[in-house]
């Protein structure tokens, strides 16, 4: 530090700089009386320091008030005659004007330069702040650029995902169609089969037919997450209130967990309703209720909460695909191992698992992830190890009027009456055969045709209550077969099948409205409802 800088707090102090000039002065007069005839000759000149000092430590004030009081001390004590007030001479009158010129030079010199370095300090304060800011600027675009940097890798690792997704998407389609129809085959004869056992055969054969029907079962349902997982099964949404769905699940929940999990609901007051598949959302709280389950193997807390949640701009933004607005929040929290970072990057990842081999298919939460994203809702998972696991289910608000239909209930299988006619329009032959034979086997009178083209000529003849007709068909597909009865005969009923479907009932995932639809592979009690449903005519809405 300088001197001026280590002095400034006494110049902005008058009540100290004004005594401490007279002091000065009165130290030199002591010192010039002191020096005797050694300093006789400059009775002027020894004063000047003092009047420097008085500038330095005061200022212009205090420098002017030394200057007049050394002149007029010099002109008492040091001039002769002494004690004279003005000079006597004219050469005295010299003297002294040219001392006070000198000593006011000093004090104007010595006040530009205390300016001067109050101007100095104060332009390096105004700097340092300055370049604070400017530090605190960069820092807060380099946080900003961070920022940017980490949402465009998120955002290049959602697209990867969704690339991916795609392909997966594309040659699950190619293939389901196919596979659907083969495994509606194996399921509906072996439900024939097993319908006609009359108790004396071996019972070694029912044993056989029932694991042959769950492994079909299970591959359909394989197949069916498959589709779930790239977004391309048929979705029928509805009005929903997730607190009586969650609700009416607890208990069921409570005897599949099994009695080492012990199971929190907690429901929010005022819960808007969502439009979204029921069957499809229950499958979801099921599966990842199971999972979390199986993250706490020697028992723990189950925690499934509702609630109203708003995704802002911001929140979008950093989410690929997610729509800022309005949703209804389901939660299933668990208190199980937790997930990795790596494995939680890869938690929606189609056959990827952590179980062990014959525990798991690796499709739960990929189903759970395609179902949520068809519904454009968001889904997201928080998880630490040894802490548990929290996955949040965003499904977007329902605005509008309607009433939430409960969950389905069981019902024994329907018989159907040879009073009904059916109609199976089908390309592939074995297919159309087991259906028709299967329908048989309910009661009712059967007629096949292989195209849309050959149905329509036999309708000509023929009376028909309801169409069975698959989708994807050469010349003419399913909806198009459909739009032509209908307008011919418009009390026919239809009901659609198909094991891959898209854009011709399904758009964006979702079913047309007033469209029935019976997805492959079926079993023989889901093709009785449903067939029973299309005949009594129920609304689409009570369908689903």
């Amino acid at each position: 530090m300088d001197l001026l800088s280590a002095t400034d707090w006494l110049r902005h102090r008058p009540g100290l700089t004004y005594p401490l000039a007279l002091a000065v002065v009165a130290f030199t007069f002591l010192l010039r009386v002191a020096a005797g005839d050694y300093l006789s000759g400059f009775p002027f000149l020894s004063f000047l320091p003092a009047v420097l000092v008085a500038s330095f430590i005061g200022g212009a004030g205090p420098g002017a008030v030394a200057a007049l009081l050394s002149g007029f001390v010099v002109q008492q004590f040091f001039v002769e005659p002494r004690n004279a007030f003005w000079p006597a001479t004219f050469g005295q009158w010299i003297g002294l004007s040219i001392f006070i010129v000198n000593a006011f030079i000093i004090v104007g010199l010595m006040q530009a330069v205390i300016v001067s370095h109050g101007r100095q300090v104060r332009l390096r304060g105004e700097l340092n702040d300055f370049n604070g800011k400017l530090e605190d600027t960069v820092a807060q675009r380099t946080g900003e650029l961070k920022r940017e940097m980490a949402e465009h890798a998120s955002a290049q690792a959602q697209v990867r995902q969704l690339q991916k997704m795609e392909t997966i998407g594309q040659l699950t389609g190619g293939v389901a169609h196919d596979f659907n129809n083969m495994l509606a085959i194996i399921i509906g004869s072996l439900d024939l089969a097993q319908r006609r056992l009359n108790g004396k055969e071996d019972p070694r054969l029912l044993n056989s037919i029932q694991s042959a029907r769950d492994g079909a079962q299970r591959a359909a349902v394989l197949t069916a997450r498959l589709l779930a997982f790239s977004r391309q099964q048929p979705l029928a949404p509805e009005i929903v209130d997730a607190n009586k769905l969650v609700g009416g699940m607890s208990e069921m929940l409570r005897r599949t967990l099994g009695e080492q999990i012990s199971i929190e609901v907690v429901l929010a007051g005022g819960l808007w309703p969502t439009f979204a598949d029921l069957s499809q959302l229950e499958n979801a709280i099921l599966n990842l209720s199971v999972n979390a389950r199986d993250a706490m193997p020697d028992g723990g807390h189950l925690t499934i909460e509702t609630a109203n949640t708003e995704l802002d701009d911001r929140y979008a933004r950093l989410h690929q695909d997610v729509e800022a607005g309005q949703y209804v929040m389901v939660s299933i929290t668990d208190t199980g191992i937790g997930m990795s970072p790596e494995v939680l990057e890869r938690a929606f990842d189609p056959f990827y698992t952590t179980k062990g081999s014959g525990k798991g298919t690796g499709l739960g939460l990929s189903q759970v992830y395609g179902y949520v994203k068809q519904s454009r809702g968001h889904i997201k998972i928080y998880s630490e190890i040894d802490r548990g696991t929290t996955v949040k289910i965003y499904l977007p608000r329902h605005v509008g009027s309607g009433v939430a239909r409960p969950a389905p209930s069981t019902k024994p299988i329907p018989q159907g009456s040879v009073e009904d006619t059916i109609l199976v329009v089908e390309d592939d032959r074995n297919v159309r055969e087991m259906t028709a034979e299967s329908l048989r086997e309910l009661g009712y009178s059967v007629l096949q045709a292989a195209d849309g083209p050959e149905a329509l000529n036999l309708l000509e003849n023929e009376r028909v209550d309801l169409i069975f007709t698959d989708i994807v068909m050469p010349q003419m597909n399913g909806r198009q077969l459909a739009d032509a009865v209908t307008e011919k005969w418009p009390d026919i009923r239809i009901l659609y099948t198909t094991g891959y479907a898209r854009n011709a009932i399904v758009h964006n995932g979702v079913l047309d409205h007033g469209v029935s639809l019976l997805a492959k592979p079926f079993s023989l009690e889901q093709l009785a409802h449903k067939v029973r449903e299309a005949l009594n005519g129920k609304p689409p809405a009570e369908q689903a």
